[in-house]
């Protein structure tokens, strides 16, 4: 379902103030943008035989939303996109982001709250 770019613009906005504190501003990219591209090919290839990109089972945008609220949420993620990084020649590519680093995230409930909103 398609959405309109205002409404688009305001979940960036969302994404971007759920990071707010922990990071320099330049940094909320690499998390926005590492979920943005999880959230389009999931879109476009989960259960796609003959697609470009292959979504592992744990690695699909659905998957990361079920972890809300996890207390793991941030080690689970890193390991979903590892896992499609690996599965798709993108070590080092889409997997450089630390979902886990309490230094930026916080740690304990900050971290798992950050990471739910975001």
């Amino acid at each position: 379902m398609a959405i309109k770019k205002t409404e688009l613009y305001a979940r960036l906005w969302d994404g971007c103030n759920a990071l707010r504190g922990g990071m320099d501003a330049s940094q909320y990219k690499d998390y926005v943008l590492t979920l943005l591209f999880i959230k389009y090919v999931s879109d476009k290839y989960y259960n796609n035989p003959k697609g470009l990109v292959v979504i592992p089972e744990n690695s699909s945008f659905d998957y990361i939303i079920s972890l809300k609220g996890k207390d793991d949420i941030g080690d689970k993620m890193n390991k979903a996109i590892a896992s499609l990084a690996e599965a798709n020649g993108l070590r080092g590519v889409i997997d450089h982001t630390d979902f886990n680093d309490d230094n930026k995230l916080g740690s304990g409930k900050a971290m798992v709250d950050r990471l739910s909103k975001l």
